[in-house]
């Protein structure tokens, strides 16, 4: 059997995630508890699993907690799963913070060298978003040329920027929160709705600059091994070269203030499966927890279906 694993970023935390994996696997199980002594030394007074099982949402939903609670679900249910489910994996896609859980998965770091990443990056994360006043607004039914055209007119000199190409007809732009809520108005005004997110910060722009600084330190401290598997990175949309650790590490700094580009990437994946005759016959899996990628699958290629697995079967 041949596989790709997807494995969500943040915005698909969810109260209870990862607990039915936890309650039915051994593995699942240990993997949270791990977790949880790690949460705890870097400073959390209250466990990862608590939160992540039993709230508060607004706690859960902190750029500091949801990262690793996300992290560690990923990993809880690829271990629960077990090799058996993915057969041969042909290549592991992760969408910004899950780039993370991919990479894990193939082999890149440890599974609690990856947590304290996690952890170190939504701390410089949150910090940088209470640092800047920004967010971030959706546009259904744009491309990349009207995203732009937004973004040019609605930033007056402030940070406003395309951060998340999701699927086609849902862009994301991140920026100074007073550029958001322009881009608003002129959204509508060029017939396209837009939906303010409730966010930290400007993820994915340059507004992130201080926390890519504080990132590039950590991956520069944190041992990196060949991948033993293909890799898809947010920014390129291409598979990251397995062998040179040193890029791979500038493409995670990098992450931090460049868009995402999942649409293309996922797009650009399936065509490299039809060019080498590996499409079909192909299972696409989804990590817990929710099933936000098999939604964006839906948009982005109608013909590949995502088999996901929030809960066990």
């Amino acid at each position: 059997m041949q596989t790709v694993v997807l494995c969500p970023g943040q915005g698909a935390q969810v109260i209870g995630m990862a607990k039915w994996w936890c309650e039915s696997n051994a593995h699942a199980r240990s993997t949270f508890e791990t977790a949880d002594a790690i949460f705890e030394q870097s400073g959390h007074a209250t466990s990862l699993s608590t939160i992540a099982w039993n709230g508060p949402a607004e706690l859960l939903h902190r750029t500091d907690v949801s990262q690793p609670a996300l992290y560690t679900a990923g990993i809880a249910c690829a271990r629960a799963l077990g090799n058996d489910a993915f057969g041969s994996m042909l290549a592991i896609s992760g969408l910004s913070l899950g780039e993370y859980t991919a990479l894990h998965l193939a082999g890149a770091f440890s599974f609690e060298d990856g947590l304290r990443l996690v952890i170190e990056r939504g701390r410089l994360m949150q910090a940088a978003a209470e640092a800047s006043k920004g967010g971030m607004i959706a546009l259904i039914g744009a491309d990349e040329a009207s995203a732009q055209a937004v973004c040019d007119e609605a930033s007056q000199g402030e940070v406003l920027v395309p951060a998340n190409y999701n699927a086609p007809g849902q862009i994301v732009l991140s920026g100074h929160a007073s550029a958001c809520a322009r881009a608003n108005s002129i959204a509508s005004e060029k017939g396209l709705r837009a939906a303010v997110l409730t966010v930290a910060g400007a993820f994915h722009s340059p507004l992130m600059q201080p926390a890519a600084a504080g990132m590039e330190t950590a991956l520069a401290k944190t041992q990196f091994s060949p991948l033993k598997g293909e890799v898809w990175s947010n920014v390129t949309a291409q598979p990251h070269n397995s062998a040179d650790l040193d890029l791979i590490r500038k493409r995670l700094v990098e992450q931090l203030v460049s868009p995402v580009r999942w649409s293309q990437s996922c797009a650009n994946l399936i065509a490299s499966l039809n060019s080498r005759n590996l499409r079909e016959g192909t299972v696409f899996h989804e990590l817990a927890p929710g099933t936000v990628l098999r939604g964006l699958m839906k948009r982005i290629d109608r013909a590949t279906e995502v088999l996901s697995h929030d809960q066990p079967a």
